[in-house]
C-alpha cells in the first residue's frame, strides 16, 4: 500500500514540476510594472546562525589562511563531524557526521549531488577547493525551498560552491601557483578567468598533485603505546592525481541564470596495507577516473521560482594486487559507473506580502537518475538501478500576529523508490515516505530551533553484491531530532580603535537508527565486511563560537589588524542498542569517539597572516566490542601556517610557509593506518 502511495505522489510531482510556472507568462487583466528582482548570487554565503537546521559555513579565504587545500581538509574544521583519513596525502578521506555514518552525508558540488552508486561514500581527497567560493554544512537539511529531492533525502548535506568570477579594470584574472613540501609533495595549479561580455564569463582550474608518501613513523607494540616501538618508513604509500575543472557562468538577465561546469580527475593511488606485525602490504594499487558534466539553471518570477539540474556522470576504478604467486592468479578488478540525473524543483509564494516576505511558501521537487555498474567479475557484472524521488515541502511565516513575527514553520514528505535490475534478474523495488517537520523561533539575536526528520538510505552496489562474506542487508532507516538555538552579537566598540563580535550555537541532538550498516576494513583500505548492527541510539552536542576582533594602530600610518577565534566541541553518545544479551551491546559504535573538537586562529596583520588550527579527537575502539585490544588512541593534531603578499603593481605574490603536525603526534585515525608525523610546505602563487 505505502508503495503504491509514493508512486502516485512522485508522479504527481513529476507532473507538477516538469515545466516552469505557467505564471511564467503575464496572465493579469491590466497592466502590472512589476518590480525590479534580482537573483541572489549562489556564491553569497548562506546564513549560519538564524537558520533551522545547524549549518556551518565556511569560506575558502578564511580555509587559505589555515593552509587548506583539499575538501578533506575544510571537512576536519567541522563540529559533530568525524574524518576518516586512511593514512598519507593519498588515503581515503570520508565524513560521518553524528555517528551516523559517511553514506547519510551528500556531498553536493553547486546545488548537485555527487553520487556514487558503487560504494554510497565520496572521498573527498579526490576534491580541490582552489576554485570554491565556500564549503557549508547542514545537519538534517537546508532551509532553502528550491533544492534537489537527493538533497532533502541526505541525513546531511556538504555543499562546495564554485567562485564566480569578479573582474575589475582587466577582463581577465590568471593565478600560477607552486606547492612543495615533504615526502615529495609537489603541486602546481593554475587559475584562469575570462570575462566574455557583460553577461558571460568562464573559469578554468587545473592543478596536480603528488607524493611518495614514504613518511616514518612509531610502530608500537602495544596499544598503550608504553612498551616497546621502532621506527619503520610508510610503504607504497605513493599518489599522484591530476584534475581540470571548467565552468561557464551567464546571466540572462536579472531573473535567470545558468551555470555549466566540466570536471576531470585521473589519479593512481597506491593503497598502503595495514601495519600488523611489522607488515606492510606493497602489492595493491588503483586508478581511477572521473568525468561529469552538469548544469544549473535557475529562473524567477514575481510569486515563483523554478531551478533545474541535470548531469552526467562517467567513473571508472581499477583495483590490482600483484602479490600473486603467478600471473594466472594476477587480481585485477574493474569497475565502470555512469550515471543521468535530472532535478527539477519548483517554488510557489503564496498570499499578500508582509514587511516584503509571502507567508506561506510550497515547493514541488522531483528526481530521476539512472545508474549502471559495470564490472569484470564473474557475478553480478551488470548492475542497473533506477531511482525516483519526490519532495513536497511547505513553509509557513506568521508575520500578521505578533508575538509570533518571529516564528517559522517547514514540513515536507519524500518519497523514494528505487529499484536494482540484475544480469538474470530485477529485485523488488525499495519505496519509503519519509518526513521532515521544523520549527523556529527568532527573538532578537537569539533564536531557537527545532527539527525532526526521517532518512531512508539503500545499500550500495558494494555492500549488496561485490563481497565474499555474503549476507542479506536491510536499508538503513535513521530519525534525526535536534533542539538548539544560536545568538549573534552586535559589534562592541571596546575603543574608537577597536570592534570585538561573538556568536555562539549549541545543540542537542538525539538519532535512532535501526539496520544500521557498520564497514570495518577487511585487510586493506578496498576490502570490506558489511553488517547491520540492528539498533544504534546517538545522543550528542555540538557547541560552537566564533569570536573577532578589528582594530587598527598608528605605526608609520594607520595599521589594520583581524582577528578570529572559533571554537567547536562535540560530545556524541553513539550506542549498539541491537540485543541486550549481546557482546556489544551499550557499548559506543566503531569509530566514533565521544569527545571530539576543533579550535581555529586566524590573524591578519600588516606584516603576515597567521593561521593556527588544532583538531582534538578522543579515544574510539576499532571494532563493535569497547576493549583494551580494540582501542585506538585519542590525540591531538596542530598546525600553522605563514603568509604574506607582496604588491607588485599590476600583479602580486604570495608566499605561504606551512607546518602541519606541529609536535610530530604519533597517531591513526584508523587502526593499523599510521598517521604522517610532522611536515613542511611552501608555496608561491603569482596573480595578475
Amino acid at each position: 500500500m505505502e508503495q503504491k502511495r509514493i508512486i502516485v505522489l512522485i508522479t504527481l510531482i513529476l507532473i507538477f514540476a516538469a515545466a516552469p510556472p505557467l505564471s511564467a507568462q503575464d496572465t493579469t487583466r491590466r497592466p502590472v510594472i512589476l518590480p525590479e528582482v534580482s537573483i541572489a548570487t549562489p556564491n553569497v554565503k548562506p546564513e549560519k546562525l538564524h537558520v533551522q537546521t545547524p549549518t556551518q559555513v565556511i569560506s575558502t579565504t578564511e580555509l587559505e589562511r589555515q593552509g587548506s587545500t583539499l575538501l578533506s581538509d575544510a571537512a576536519r574544521r567541522l563540529v559533530g563531524v568525524t574524518l576518516k583519513d586512511y593514512g598519507g596525502v593519498g588515503g581515503i578521506k570520508t565524513v560521518s557526521a553524528r555517528g551516523l555514518g559517511s553514506q547519510f552525508s551528500t556531498l553536493t558540488i553547486d546545488g548537485v549531488s555527487v553520487n556514487d552508486c558503487q560504494n554510497g561514500q565520496v572521498d573527498l581527497g579526490r576534491y580541490m577547493l582552489g576554485n570554491s567560493s565556500y564549503i557549508s554544512f547542514a545537519n538534517g537539511q537546508n532551509d532553502n525551498l528550491l533544492q534537489s529531492a537527493r538533497a532533502l533525502a541526505s541525513g546531511n548535506i556538504l555543499n562546495m560552491e564554485t567562485h564566480e568570477p569578479e573582474f575589475g579594470q582587466h577582463p581577465y584574472n590568471l593565478n600560477v601557483g607552486m606547492e612543495a613540501g615533504s615526502f615529495g609533495y609537489l603541486m602546481p595549479s593554475l587559475s584562469l578567468e575570462r570575462q566574455l561580455g557583460r553577461k558571460m564569463s568562464l573559469s578554468f582550474f587545473g592543478n596536480y598533485l603528488k607524493s611518495n608518501g614514504d613518511y616514518p613513523f612509531t610502530l608500537y607494540y602495544t596499544n598503550t603505546h608504553t612498551d616497546s616501538s621502532s621506527r619503520e618508513y610508510r610503504k607504497n604509500s605513493h599518489m599522484r592525481m591530476g584534475t581540470a575543472d571548467l565552468n561557464f557562468f551567464y546571466r540572462l538577465d536579472g531573473r535567470r541564470r545558468l551555470q555549466v561546469k566540466a570536471h576531470y580527475m585521473q589519479g593512481y593511488h597506491a593503497l598502503p596495507g595495514p601495519v600488523i606485525f611489522y607488515s606492510q602490504r606493497v602489492s595493491e594499487h588503483s586508478e581511477e577516473s572521473l568525468f561529469f558534466t552538469q548544469v544549473r539553471y535557475r529562473q524567477t518570477g514575481q510569486h515563483w521560482d523554478w531551478q533545474l539540474l541535470g548531469k552526467y556522470q562517467r567513473t571508472t576504478d581499477i583495483y590490482e594486487d600483484t602479490a600473486a604467486n603467478n600471473a594466472a592468479h594476477l587480481v585485477r578488478n574493474e569497475y565502470h559507473q555512469q550515471e543521468g540525473y535530472l532535478s527539477q524543483a519548483v517554488r510557489f509564494h503564496l498570499g499578500e506580502k508582509v514587511g516584503g516576505h509571502e507567508p506561506f511558501s510550497v515547493s514541488l521537487s522531483a528526481d530521476e537518475s539512472l545508474n549502471q555498474l559495470l564490472s569484470n567479475l564473474n557475478h553480478d557484472n551488470n548492475v542497473w538501478r533506477m531511482s525516483a524521488q519526490g519532495v513536497l515541502a511547505i513553509e509557513y511565516l506568521p508575520r500578521q500576529t505578533e508575538w509570533l513575527k518571529g516564528a517559522r514553520l517547514n514540513a515536507n514528505l519524500l518519497g523514494t523508490w528505487i529499484r536494482d535490475q540484475h544480469p538474470d534478474k530485477v529485485s523488488e523495488p525499495y519505496a519509503k515516505l519519509s518526513p521532515y517537520a521544523g520549527l523556529s523561533y527568532r527573538i532578537g539575536r537569539f533564536t531557537l530551533r527545532y527539527f525532526f526528520k526521517e532518512t531512508y538510505r539503500v545499500p550500495n552496489f558494494n555492500e549488496l553484491y561485490y563481497y565474499t562474506v555474503g549476507r542479506p542487508l536491510r536499508p538503513e532507516r535513521a530519525q534525526q531530532h535536534n533542539l538548539g538555538g544560536s545568538f549573534k552579537s552586535r559589534q562592541i566598540e571596546i575603543d574608537e580603535n577597536h570592534l570585538a563580535s561573538t556568536n555562539a550555537t549549541v545543540d542537542i541532538y538525539l538519532n535512532h537508527v535501526d539496520d544500521k550498516i557498520v564497514a570495518i576494513p577487511i585487510q586493506n583500505m578496498f576490502l570490506w565486511s558489511m553488517t547491520n548492527l540492528g539498533k544504534v541510539e546517538i545522543i550528542g552536542v555540538d557547541v560552537s563560537s566564533s569570536s573577532s576582533l578589528k582594530g587598527q594602530f598608528d605605526l608609520n600610518g594607520t595599521r589594520r589588524y583581524d582577528i578570529i577565534l572559533d571554537l567547536g566541541y562535540s560530545y556524541q553518545y553513539a550506542v549498539d542498542r541491537t540485543d541486550p544479551n549481546g557482546k556489544s551491546y551499550g557499548h559506543q559504535i566503531p569509530y566514533t569517539p565521544r569527545h571530539s573538537g576543533n579550535i581555529a586562529l586566524t590573524a591578519t596583520t600588516p606584516w603576515v597572516d597567521v593561521g593556527y588550527s588544532v583538531m582534538l579527537v578522543g579515544k574510539r575502539y576499532c571494532m563493535h566490542q569497547n576493549t583494551t585490544a580494540n582501542l585506538v588512541q585519542g590525540y591531538v593534531d596542530q598546525g600553522i601556517t605563514l603568509t604574506h603578499e607582496f604588491d607588485l603593481g599590476k600583479s602580486s605574490i604570495k608566499a605561504k610557509v606551512q607546518v602541519l603536525n606541529i609536535f610530530n603526534v604519533q597517531y591513526e585515525v584508523v587502526r593499523s593506518y599510521p598517521m604522517m608525523g610532522r611536515n613542511y610546505r611552501v608555496g608561491l602563487t603569482w596573480t595578475l
